[in-house]
């Protein structure tokens, strides 16, 4: 993880290093969060077959986004660690001089390439005195691309954008995580304190008694704390418990995301088997029509907060022990969320006539009307598929905090180290204290989802990467040169692939406006 304030990388303990397997839990644990649960209600707006082709190209625009990402943290590795060599280089350049210059001219490549592999201090000399040998030249490439210190998305920021576009940047970023902890800090509490209120009112007309409750009714019947009361005790819970990990670093939570992942994949099946034992039944209730134009742009807002991950890559890719199918990797993980995101919206919406923001919801019985036929009666089901944000939201928070409070350390970077209370007190606080009293202040998660994931997300998923690749290949061959090849560049080698990201990206704003100006907000 990168230290406070300084824009050096840092290079992780190799006994912190995990295996593919376990960054392949990190990435689904990552991504599968609020947006899995409101993309039913999405699918049904839109219709089922329009959904199912947007949702692919959706699904392949974030996967080739975030190939962008990881090849330019292999370009910032390298541009790092040549300017360094370099610099080491015009040191040693007197001892070099008094070398024969025919030594040099044949250039050993052999030795020379052994000496990169276990001595940094030995300068490395130009790609073409490699050209000898194809085994040893890959052997330097590698080196040189080798993804082995963390650097955040603030710190390519500082090395492949201009000023102007330093600070667009961090006005994204920090929107977007502040936004996204926010929402975490207030859809937890929400959903637990609707469990755990019983309170309901009795003097409905047809419809839900518990839509008509307000955060000034009492929780309880015979309690005086109202719903909203109950509510900020949660937040302050919820602070309480994951705030700590926030102190830390990311294998601090290794264990709760593994444990969490399960949980992940049995509320999923749990989901999609009851909804599918209703329709086998012949009891399903969703008519969903194959299309609806004014369900897209709702979609399409759904669907960039639902497959979001690039923000949090630096923290997750450069642990992974093995590089060397990263792409095919995340690849699997893309399809595999994708798989699962298919199963639960289609289930979802054949089995119900109508669904709810929140998923989970629709297997909750209306307390109001006992008497109708629930998709289960399972109470341990029930409650469980109820708090499944809960399990959700939590695993993903002390990630994003992570990634806030580091790249808050490289935008308020200085000449000299921030002071340790300033670097393991100050900025892990202001990264909960800020989310934390919009929480408090609001429990409103939509208006929460649509300012953050509208624009701020379009722009992390999209536009900084595409930025990111486009200006970094530009730097590496200005530093580097074509002697050498980024053994992690994205398999979207061409121009186009850039230029249809930003086309994208100004379809996905204009969609999502259009949306917030047809829905009144």
């Amino acid at each position: 993880m990168p230290s406070g304030g300084s824009t050096q990388p840092v290079k992780n303990d190799p006994a912190s290093l995990y295996s593919p397997a376990v960054g392949l839990v990190y990435l689904f644990n990552l991504i599968v969060g609020t947006g899995a649960l409101t993309m039913p209600k999405a699918f049904a707006s839109a219709g089922w077959l329009v959904s199912l082709i947007l949702v692919v190209i959706l699904a392949g625009i974030s996967y080739v986004t975030a190939t962008f990402v990881i090849e330019t943290m292999a370009s910032a590795n390298g541009v790092r660690r040549w300017k360094k060599m370099q610099s080491r280089q015009s040191v040693q350049g007197r001892h070099l001089a008094n070398e024969p210059d025919d030594q040099v001219a044949n250039g050993d490549a052999a030795a020379v390439t052994a000496a990169v592999e276990h001595n940094e201090h030995t300068p490395l000399l130009d790609a073409m005195s490699l050209s000898g040998s194809s085994e040893d030249e890959s052997r330097t490439s590698s080196r040189i691309f080798d993804i082995t210190e963390t650097i955040e998305m603030g710190q390519m920021a500082d090395m492949f954008f201009s000023r102007v576009g330093i600070t667009l940047f961090y006005i994204c970023v920090i929107i977007y995580l502040f936004g996204d902890l926010a929402i975490y800090a207030a859809a937890v509490p929400k959903s637990l304190r609707d469990v755990a209120c019983t309170y309901v009112d009795d003097t409905f007309n047809g419809t839900s008694c518990i839509q008509n409750l307000t955060e000034s009714d009492p929780c309880w019947s015979s309690s005086k704390l109202t719903r909203m009361d109950v509510y900020r005790l949660f937040v302050m819970a919820f602070a309480f418990l994951l705030g700590p990990f926030v102190y830390f670093n990311l294998q601090k939570t290794k264990y709760m995301q593994v444990t969490t992942t399960l949980l992940r994949w049995v509320s999923f099946l749990m989901m999609i088997i009851l909804a599918v034992i209703q329709l086998s039944k012949g009891k399903g209730q969703g008519r969903p029509s194959i299309g609806e134009l004014k369900g897209i742009p709702n979609l399409f807002g759904v669907c960039v907060y639902a497959f979001m991950c690039h923000h949090s890559l630096p923290q997750m890719v450069t642990p992974i022990r093995d590089k060397s199918t990263i792409y095919q990797l995340f690849a699997g993980d893309y399809s595999l969320i994708l798989v699962f995101y298919c199963l639960l919206s289609f289930t979802g919406i054949f089995c119900f006539d109508h669904l709810n923001d929140l998923y989970t919801l629709n297997f909750q019985p209306d307390r109001c009307y006992s008497s109708l036929d629930s998709v289960t009666n399972i109470a341990f089901i029930q409650y469980f598929l109820a708090l499944f944000p809960v399990f959700t939201l939590s695993a993903s928070f002390p990630i994003i905090a992570i990634t806030l409070r580091n790249n808050l350390k490289v935008l308020l970077k200085r000449e000299t180290p921030h002071p340790w209370p300033v670097d393991r007190l100050f900025f892990p606080t202001l990264t909960l204290a800020i989310p934390i009293a919009i929480a408090l202040g609001t429990n409103n998660v939509q208006i929460l989802v649509g300012v953050t994931g509208s624009y701020a997300g379009t722009g992390i998923q999209y536009v900084i990467p595409a930025c990111f690749v486009l200006l970094s290949r530009r730097q590496v061959a200005n530093t580097i040169g074509d002697g050498l090849v980024n053994e992690f560049r994205s398999p979207f080698q061409r121009l186009c692939w850039i230029v249809i990201i930003f086309i994208w990206s100004f379809l996905c704003i204009a969609f999502v406006t259009a949306n917030h100006i047809i829905s009144g907000l």
